[in-house]
């Protein structure tokens, strides 16, 4: 039986870690690593454990969380396991001293079809740049992050309508069977390596406060693709008389682009609906946030805000 130790933290790694552990007769989790513990936000006072951890709690198996992974008793830790093999889905970036100490090898679940998009955010830079198809990729680990030979690819298609919430649910469950028909492949020893090509490679850099502001003079296609990249959260903002301002969803429309006159980011309220003008037509604003205010449908917004939005910026 091949021993497995997983690593993982946020909720997109659950489903990977719960079919390793129904694959009995084939698969043993030695040790699940995971983050510290978390203070709640609501109650500072109270800490919670990562969905990965409560996940392995439930499956009873033993957890072990690590603050600094390149700390040498971590890497004492794991050489104790002796483990065949390290899968690594949402963690850290290991060092050689950790992951080269798998019998048969160390290997990530990423959420992009690599080389494209390496980096933090596959899954909401792929939306954002308009996509129309993305997958899961299955590599071992090496050095250079997000660069080591291919196992495995699952592809799937980008609905329109779909945000990166809902994407990283499904690519989530794609991306457990992917494990697991992974690990099969290095039990049986038929593993096929691809090298990845360098000259493809793209970057989905970590989401920040700059790269996640909405720039309103780009097309309308553009911004319904930020805005749906970037939905639930972070959440793609602008700003409002000062305020901050999250929009959760949006729809490109059908408004003339001459329907009224202003620049990029100007409001429009028509037939009780709410509008950005965008470069070459209007995006419709569908659920948004006012800062100090709680989440709302833009038809809420415009009967309490509608003097002061209509005809109004976004900057």
């Amino acid at each position: 039986m091949m021993r497995i130790i997983f690593m993982g933290t946020p909720e997109f790694a659950v489903p990977s870690l719960q079919a390793i552990a129904a694959e009995k007769a084939s698969f043993e989790i030695s040790l699940v690593v995971t983050g510290k513990d978390k203070p709640r936000k609501s109650k500072r006072a109270e800490v919670e454990a990562s969905p990965v951890k409560q996940a392995a709690l439930v499956l009873g198996v033993p957890v072990y969380e690590v603050d600094d992974v390149t700390d040498p008793a971590f890497a004492e830790v794991v050489a104790a396991h002796k483990p065949d093999v390290i899968v690594v889905a949402a963690f850290r970036i290991l060092p050689p001293s950790v992951y080269e100490q798998a019998r048969y090898g160390a290997f990530n679940l990423h959420a992009s079809l690599l080389p494209a998009y390496r980096g933090a955010a596959p899954i909401n830079w792929s939306m954002m740049k308009g996509d129309r198809e993305t997958g899961v990729t299955t590599f071992f680990l090496q050095q250079r992050v997000d660069t080591g030979t291919i196992i495995l690819q699952e592809k799937t298609p980008i609905p329109r309508d779909e945000n990166a919430t809902d994407l990283t649910r499904r690519l989530s469950e794609i991306g457990s069977h992917v494990v697991v028909e992974t690990l099969h492949r290095i039990a049986a020893g038929t593993v096929t390596l691809a090298e990845q090509n360098d000259a493809l490679a793209s970057k989905a850099p970590k989401l920040t406060r700059d790269n996640t502001r909405i720039e309103w003079n780009q097309p309308v296609e553009v911004l319904h693709n930020v805005v749906r990249g970037l939905a639930m959260k972070p959440a793609a903002w602008t700003t409002f008389q000062s305020k901050t301002m999250k929009i959760f969803r949006a729809s490109t429309s059908d408004l003339a682009a001459d329907m009224a006159s202003g620049l990029p980011g100007t409001l429009l309220v028509s037939n009780g609906r709410l509008y950005a003008k965008g470069s070459d037509g209007w995006l419709e604003l569908l659920t948004l946030q006012l800062e100090g205010k709680k989440s709302m449908e833009a038809s809420e917004f415009v009967r309490g805000f509608r003097q002061n939005a209509e005809g109004a910026q976004f900057v």
